[in-house]
C-alpha cells in the first residue's frame, strides 16, 4: 500500500469512527484532553488501527 492510499484509509477511519464519539467527548468533559487522548491511543480498537496505519506510513 502507498502512502497516498495509507493516508486516505486514515481519514475514512478518522471520520467513520472518531468524529463525534460519545466515549471521546465524555472522557474529554469528565477527565480532560489529554486522558481522552491517550485512551483514544491507547484502549481503543479504532486507536490501535490507526497506530498500525502510523507504523506502516513510518516504513513506507
Amino acid at each position: 500500500m502507498d502512502r497516498k492510499q495509507l493516508f486516505t484509509e486514515v481519514e475514512e477511519v478518522l471520520q467513520t469512527y472518531c468524529e463525534g464519539c460519545l466515549i471521546k467527548a465524555t472522557f474529554r468533559k469528565e477527565y480532560g484532553k489529554a486522558y481522552a487522548h491517550k485512551f483514544c491511543i491507547t484502549k481503543c480498537t479504532v486507536g490501535e488501527r490507526l497506530k498500525k496505519y502510523g507504523e506502516q506510513l513510518s516504513n513506507a
